[in-house]
């Protein structure tokens, strides 16, 4: 009989790399946001794979950059924290990009900051020809000494199985610290605020994603089986607010339309959504909004 298995993996890398599609991907279900814009993912995102012989815990860390504000701060140290407690760590790189000063700044951070295994995961192999994959690999194994690499697709699984396959072997055996139904630690409010950010990430431009959080206020089961979510949207300027409520609220409207389906599927009845937006002054230079909003708190 096979020793039963447990570990606690990062997930790093550059921002828009993949690591929440990668995340999802293997656990078959939504609890990372994924967009194109930098900075999507703020806080620890534990997600829980299992298998018949092991239970993985990943962490969808924030995407490692140097930080302009005090949310940038929490968002770095979240992240670098995260290597010094882990069993084994996925760095993401994007296989169509170049190494370039974000690359090498993770390298640095982690030769500096841990001892554990590292995986170089190659993801978006699928918009590359094949032949390309091997100077890729050889130009990042020139600057760390990586424990493997595996070149994989994380938007259509391609290679995802041999990545569980050769993460494994660097697990412990230990304890399954999750049931096994259980898919995230984090409580439905906090992963129903982040459906909403994913949703105007992928709406507006600019300015606007970077200044936005979500909180929710109310969550109530009704009589006829229904949820009632109300949820109030911050930004930082009058000018964001006008943007985000749009031509007669219709920026709100497509917002509220897009979430919540996947809010539906998450907690599993009808939902009415209750969207309100107010503005909080440069809340992400302010240490005591960042807390309120959950994201200082680890």
């Amino acid at each position: 009989m096979n020793e039963y298995k447990s570990g606690f993996i990062a997930v790093i890398g550059r921002p828009n790399v993949g690591k929440s599609t990668l995340i999802n991907h293997i656990i078959g279900q939504k609890i990372a946001i994924m967009s194109n814009k930098p900075q999507t993912t703020r806080s620890r995102i534990q997600c829980i794979f299992n298998t018949d012989d092991a239970q993985m815990i990943f962490l969808d860390t924030p995407g490692i950059h140097k930080p302009m504000h005090k949310l940038g701060e929490y968002m770095l140290k979240a992240a670098e924290g995260t290597l010094k407690e882990v069993d084994a760590i996925f760095f993401v790189v994007d296989a169509t990009e170049k190494f370039g000063g974000g690359e090498k700044y993770i390298i640095e951070r982690l030769k500096s900051s841990t001892n554990k295994p590292v995986i170089l995961v190659i993801n978006k192999i699928d918009l590359i020809e094949r032949e390309k994959t091997l100077p890729i690999i050889a130009g990042y194994s020139e600057k760390y000494n990586f424990a493997a690499v595996v070149p994989i697709s994380a938007l259509d699984g391609t290679n995802v199985e041999n990545l569980i396959i050769e993460t494994k072997k660097y697990l412990s055996e230990g304890p399954q610290y999750y049931p096994n139904d259980m898919v995230t630690d984090q409580p439905e409010r906090l992963i129903i605020a982040e459906l909403i950010r994913e949703k105007i990430l992928h709406l507006t431009d600019d300015e606007v994603p970077h200044s936005i959080a979500v909180d929710i206020d109310e969550m109530t089961q009704r009589n006829n089986g229904d949820t009632y979510i109300r949820a109030t949207i911050y930004v930082e300027r009058d000018s964001q607010k006008g943007i985000l409520i749009g031509k007669k609220g219709s920026m709100l409207k497509e917002i509220g339309k897009l979430a919540r389906p996947e809010i539906e599927m998450l907690i599993g009845t009808k939902v009415f959504l209750d969207l309100w937006i107010k503005v909080k002054k440069n809340w992400r230079n302010s240490l005591g909004a960042i807390q309120n909003f959950g994201l200082g708190n680890e």
